[in-house]
């Protein structure tokens, strides 16, 4: 091959390869990365569609967000994501935080519409400033990973914070890691174990297993005092006490 088609060739590769690198923010490996996958989920199917759609159309917030969920997911009805995203919309606009959540949801995937983090988190922190969990737990990760808006660590264990004390054990462990790491917050290996623990002790909502293997991996370089001492803090937490 000739030395200049070699460089240009070389060079090409070089640019596809960085342009790749640029278009993902860095991710830990020892944080939860899988994207929000936190949309509000009915506990049962409701039996009657029919029943739905009439307290739906007379404006019923939550009837009209579960209408939308069975849309998105294509439960009991054709999935339609510009349907689901309309009833969402009816109970978001009456301040109905799961369906916020939701629409974030949607713009966060790309489901329905053209994915646009913006949106996404203008939706997340409407929801989030109501309280929901889900939603503080969805703006942190925009922070954290810079989708959407700059990254930035402060803000994302703001946002752990307010879910991990309502008990989320995503959350949770996304703000032990914060500890872990330093990010956001100094870095403090008896808090973020005492997280970790939290999220590792949840038999439902997260991965045990992987919250108490960075927990473990963390408790080798800490003392046995040390541990103890975490691992009796997270015995005595309270939601908000911490």
């Amino acid at each position: 091959m000739k030395p200049l088609v070699r460089n240009i060739l070389f060079t090409g590769t070089f640019l596809i390869a960085a342009h790749s690198l640029m278009a993902v923010p860095p991710q830990e490996d020892d944080s939860w990365t899988e994207g929000p996958n936190t949309a509000y989920r009915p506990e049962t199917p409701p039996l009657d569609l029919a029943t739905l759609r009439q307290s739906a159309a007379s404006g019923d917030a939550d009837a009209q967000n579960n209408l939308g969920f069975m849309y998105a997911s294509g439960l009991g009805v054709p999935k339609d994501y510009a349907e689901a995203a309309r009833w969402y919309r009816k109970a978001a606009d009456q301040d109905y935080p799961d369906a916020q959540n939701n629409l974030g949801v949607m713009y966060d995937n790309g489901k329905g519409f053209p994915r646009d983090y913006a949106e996404g988190l203008r939706w997340y922190r409407k929801a989030a400033d109501l309280g929901d969990v889900k939603a503080q737990y969805n703006l942190g990760q925009l922070y954290r990973h810079g989708y959407g808006v700059k990254q930035d660590y402060v803000e994302a264990a703001l946002w752990y914070r307010k879910a991990a004390d309502q008990d989320y054990a995503y959350a949770q462990h996304n703000f032990g890691v914060c500890y872990k790491n330093g990010q956001g917050v100094p870095r403090d290996n008896d808090k973020a174990y005492m997280w970790l623990e939290l999220a590792a002790s949840k038999s439902i909502g997260s991965d045990p297993k992987k919250s108490a293997a960075v927990r473990d991996t963390l408790a080798a370089q800490m003392t046995p005092d040390q541990i103890a001492r975490a691992q009796r803090r997270a015995r005595e937490w309270v939601p908000g006490a911490e």
